[in-house]
């Protein structure tokens, strides 16, 4: 396929170069404002117990949880400033789509709902609608509020605002994170090509896969939800892989013209080989990726779609619109050195391009395979020793905290959670179906399990196992009741998870639905839990099958795997040790440590992970390959596989990082996470692990390396993959990275 595209691509190059410039316009045109029509959501399962207890809650009792609030503060005292209170809570529950309005002044004064100094009060409201009108309506709503009204000061908070300014925050985001990235990478390009022009073109990759990926979630949310925070990743992958591609494909193309091929003939050769292995490593990314589908959460489902749809742009840019610019340039692609100039004034030589023999990665893996024992021993414990902490991962949601402390709706959270003596605003709805008789004896014992302040009836409220005043008749309808846990304990996390263990342990006197923020986090974790197993079948069988069709072995297939589980499991234990703990947070723009990592991250960070590392292995292997099928002498196939490859997947792996490093400016603490630790991650597979712990494997398996059973080997070499040159050449190819 890609022998027969490639003289296409050169003959017809303009067209294709036309059209490529068309669809970035286009797609910058309609996809540029994503972030402003995704969503904020998605955490859970809508099948789970709590999501059917909040949607019995809007359906049979035409209310739910509070998710919208102002904190009123007036500094003479809320008691003092019942008038204009009340006209507060008034004028709010006036407002198009917002109901249920209650208020320290309107609920007969409730200390739950008074400061423990008194100077401040809440008013609670639900907002109606679909999320997205939610959304915009907590913005105007905090637009009109926000500020003073008649002496009182007001602040908005709540779910939907923090949705607000989460969506906000990440715009602002990408907008820092692609101005740190784009330049930065933008020179080092031009360090590791020497020539501008050539560094131009893996940017133009990158910007086409960001640009097209923003066009498929753009069409993809009028179908299905989706995620704001995988805006995130569309714009690292797509400008990490559309560069490391591209690196790929431009530096084998300057290999074939200095072989002293054509243009039009290096092209085809680019194409024909190098093509190729980009072409599987993207499907090994692609298919690392969608084991995300599977889970029932949007959120994750979203970093599926943004993920494979940057690679797919990507390896269309690569090996479509990349072939047509070579072939346009010509021998222009050496235009533009812009490191002759600093040569010059630093007066040095030119780098000499070196036999295979003698090159730094030669050395390294020559050094390494003559102590593979203590060698790899030795990084083994090195990345087991940083995977400890991951031993203590406690794992919660993401709420208010995942916001900077300057965001007021994160302020206002923590002003509940420090200043209030309740936690009115985090009630737990429980819903009854059919309603019983009395919930009296069930009311009751539920008020007695520890965690709970009080529990809120339609006969009575209820404390620490006996009735305290009378209830709320509006809490019982025809066929169903509610009540209402307020809980003394923070939800989210494991005293929440403790909590809602013990309520559901009580017996019911019918069928009884637990919502809140405790029972989502317990659902949550379960409906991740048992997605989990096919997710990790699916990316481990689809890696092993791709790198044996690479390599025709069965133990280099299990070796990577090994390899891969040992980086991850470093890299998990550093973003517990800093994201969980808070160790160094303040060197990362000091998010808030809340003791806990949020459930999907490991998960999320583990198909993303999976799949670059594979992107290296495949491109690390398909040299090693190369050389075995000539000489039959694994140690020299390794040595030579990483010097041709060693310089070029370091550049492409700090490239990568970079971009994903820019995203720890995020003001998303979970953003930080994913940047941080997917970066961290990309450097150490592309150092520890392909630069000393594949060449100690490899050593120590000597020619078992290759060994697969005959039936095996006869299918790869039908169906096989390999990229080789048309006949070998004794001299590095690799051009020389640095000044």
């Amino acid at each position: 396929m890609l022998t027969r595209l490639a003289p296409v691509l050169v003959a017809r190059r303009r067209r294709v170069l036309v059209l490529a410039f068309l669809f970035l316009a286009l797609a910058g045109g309609l996809g540029g404002g994503v972030a402003k029509e995704l969503s904020a959501g998605g955490f859970a399962d809508p099948k789970q117990q709590s999501e059917q207890a909040a949607a019995a809650l809007d359906e049979v009792f035409h209310t739910g949880p509070s998710n919208f609030l102002l904190l009123v503060k007036a500094p003479a005292g809320v008691d003092r400033a019942a008038a204009a209170g009340t006209a507060l809570s008034t004028d709010l529950a006036k407002q198009p789509g917002v109901t249920s309005v209650v208020s320290y002044w309107n609920a007969g004064r409730p200390v739950t709902l008074r400061s423990k100094d008194g100077t401040e009060a809440m008013v609670l409201a639900r907002i109606t609608g679909s999320e997205d009108d939610a959304v915009k309506n907590a913005k105007a709503l905090g637009r009109k509020y926000d500020g003073t009204f008649r002496g009182l000061s007001v602040r908005s908070g709540g779910e939907f605002a923090v949705y607000a300014q989460v969506g906000d925050t990440i715009e602002r985001d990408i907008i820092r994170a692609e101005s740190i990235a784009v330049p930065v990478t933008a020179i080092l390009l031009v360090l590791v090509f020497g020539s501008a022009v050539a560094a131009s073109l893996p940017l133009l990759v990158g910007v086409l896969s960001i640009l097209g990926t923003f066009l498929s979630l753009h069409l993809l949310h009028y179908g299905t939800d989706v995620s704001v925070y995988s805006v995130n990743l569309a714009t690292s992958m797509g400008l990490g892989l559309g560069i490391d591609y591209s690196l790929f494909l431009v530096t084998r193309h300057r290999e074939e013209l200095r072989r002293g091929l054509s243009v039009a003939d290096a092209v085809k050769e680019t194409v024909r080989t190098a093509g190729r292995t980009v072409l599987f490593s993207a499907i090994t990314v692609m298919l690392s990726l969608s084991a995300l589908l599977v889970f029932p959460l949007f959120f994750l489902r979203s970093f599926a779609y943004a993920g494979i749809s940057a690679v797919l742009f990507a390896l269309l840019g690569a090996l479509v619109v990349l072939p047509a610019a070579l072939a346009a340039l010509g021998e222009r692609i050496n235009s533009l050195d812009l490191r002759r100039p600093v040569r010059k004034a630093l007066r040095l030589q030119p780098p000499r391009v070196k036999a295979l023999d003698e090159g730094f990665w030669h050395r390294v893996a020559v050094t390494v395979m003559k102590r593979p024992v203590g060698v790899g021993t030795s990084v083994v414990l090195l990345l087991v020793l940083l995977g400890l902490p991951f031993r203590n991962v406690v794992f919660g949601l993401p709420d208010d905290r995942v916001l900077p402390r300057t965001a007021q709706a994160q302020q206002v959270a923590q002003a509940l959670r420090e200043d209030f003596q309740g936690r009115e605003a985090f009630a737990l709805p429980v819903i009854l179906q059919p309603a019983p008789p009395s919930v009296s004896a069930y009311a009751t014992a539920l008020s007695r399990v520890p965690g709970v302040e009080r529990v809120d009836a339609a006969d009575g409220r209820y404390m620490s196992g006996r009735k305290v005043a009378p209830g709320e008749p509006t809490f019982k309808v025809v066929g169903a009741e509610r009540l209402s846990i307020v809980p003394a304990i923070e939800s989210i996390g494991p005293a929440g998870e403790r909590l809602i263990k013990g309520l559901r342990a009580v017996p019911a006197p019918s069928h009884v639905l637990f919502g809140g923020q405790a029972a989502q986090l317990t659902d949550t974790k379960h409906a991740l839990g048992s997605k989990l197993p096919l997710a990790l079948l699916l990316v481990l069988a689809a890696t092993f099958v791709l790198l044996f069709l690479f390599t025709g072995s069965l133990i280099i297939p299990a070796k990577a795997l090994v390899l891969n589980f040992l980086s991850l499991s470093a890299t998990f234990g550093l973003m517990v040790w800093v994201f969980q703990e808070g160790h160094l947070a303040g060197l990362i723009g000091d998010p808030i440590v809340t003791g806990t990592l949020d459930t999907t991250m490991p998960i999320l960070m583990f198909c993303v992970l999976f799949g670059l590392s594979m992107d290296y292995e495949v491109f690390l292997l398909s040299r090693i390959k190369e050389e075995w099928d000539a000489t039959g002498d694994n140690t020299r196939a390794v040595a030579i596989g990483l010097e041709r490859t060693g310089s070029l997947v370091t550049a492409a792996a700090g490239l990568l990082a970079l971009v994903f490093f820019s995203f720890v400016s995020s003001d998303i603490a979970f953003i930080k996470l994913l940047g941080l630790g997917t970066g961290l991650a990309v450097l150490v597979d592309a150092t520890l692990v392909r630069g000393a712990l594949v060449p100690s494997f490899m050593r120590l398996m000597g020619d078992r390396n290759w060994w697969a059973p005959a039936s095996l080997k006869r299918l790869h070499a039908r169906v096989g993959l390999a990229e080789a040159h048309s006949s070998p050449d004794p001299i590095s190819l690799e051009e020389p990275v640095g000044v």
